[in-house]
C-alpha cells in the first residue's frame, strides 16, 4: 500500500503543465506634489512632480499571481529637472484587483547643467487589471517615491503621485479619430 502511495504521489509531482505566464506590460503617466529637501530636512519646497513610467511584469497567470520585473522613467520635479531613472518592481497581491507594487532602482538627475545619480523606492497601491487576451494591462492608483541623490547626499525628494493609465489618456483621440474617420466615410 506505502509502494502504491508513494508511485501515485511521483507520478503527480512529474506531471505537470508548462508555465504559461507570458509577460504583462503597462506605460503610464504620473502627477502629482513633490517635495524637494536639503540636509535633514526632507521637504522643505513644494513642486509639481510630473512624468511617464513603464513596465514589464513577469510570471503573473492571474490576479492573485506574485509577479516582478523591470520599470524605467522619466520624470520632472517642478520642471526644473530632468530624472531618468529604471529598476526592479515586485507585485504583490494584497486582494485580487488591489495589488501592491514595491520598486526599488537609481536614476540620473540632470539641473542646471549638471548630472546627479541617485536612488529611489516606490510604492503602488492601485488597480492593475489582468489581461487574458493581450499583453498590455491596465493600472492606476497612488504612488508614494523617495528619491535620494548620491553625489550630494542632502537632496532629496518625496513624491506623493497618481499613476494614470496611458491608454485612458489616449482614448478620448482614438474615439476622436474614429469618430471624424466614420463622418468622412459618410461624406463621400
Amino acid at each position: 500500500m506505502r509502494r502504491v502511495a508513494l508511485l501515485a504521489l511521483a507520478a503527480t509531482l512529474s506531471i505537470h503543465a508548462p508555465a504559461r505566464a507570458e509577460p504583462q506590460w503597462n506605460a503610464s503617466a504620473l502627477t502629482g506634489v513633490c517635495g524637494r529637501g536639503t540636509g535633514s530636512s526632507y521637504w522643505s519646497d513644494t513642486c509639481w512632480y510630473n512624468g511617464a513610467r513603464a513596465d514589464v511584469l513577469f510570471g503573473r497567470e492571474r490576479y492573485s499571481d506574485l509577479s516582478a520585473g523591470p520599470f524605467v522613467s522619466v520624470t520632472t520635479a517642478g520642471f526644473d529637472d530632468l530624472r531618468v531613472g529604471g529598476g526592479a518592481t515586485l507585485l504583490v497581491p494584497i486582494t485580487q484587483y488591489l495589488p501592491l507594487g514595491v520598486s526599488a532602482g537609481a536614476h540620473a538627475r540632470s539641473a542646471e547643467g549638471s548630472f546627479s545619480p541617485g536612488v529611489s523606492g516606490w510604492l503602488f497601491f492601485g488597480s492593475r487589471s489582468f489581461n487574458f487576451h493581450s499583453s498590455y494591462v491596465m493600472a492606476g492608483g497612488l504612488l508614494l517615491g523617495v528619491e535620494r541623490d548620491l553625489r550630494d547626499p542632502n537632496q532629496s525628494a518625496v513624491v506623493i503621485a497618481a499613476q494614470i493609465d496611458g491608454l485612458v489618456l489616449a482614448l478620448p483621440f482614438v474615439l476622436g479619430y474614429e469618430w471624424l474617420a466614420g463622418r468622412n466615410e459618410e461624406g463621400d
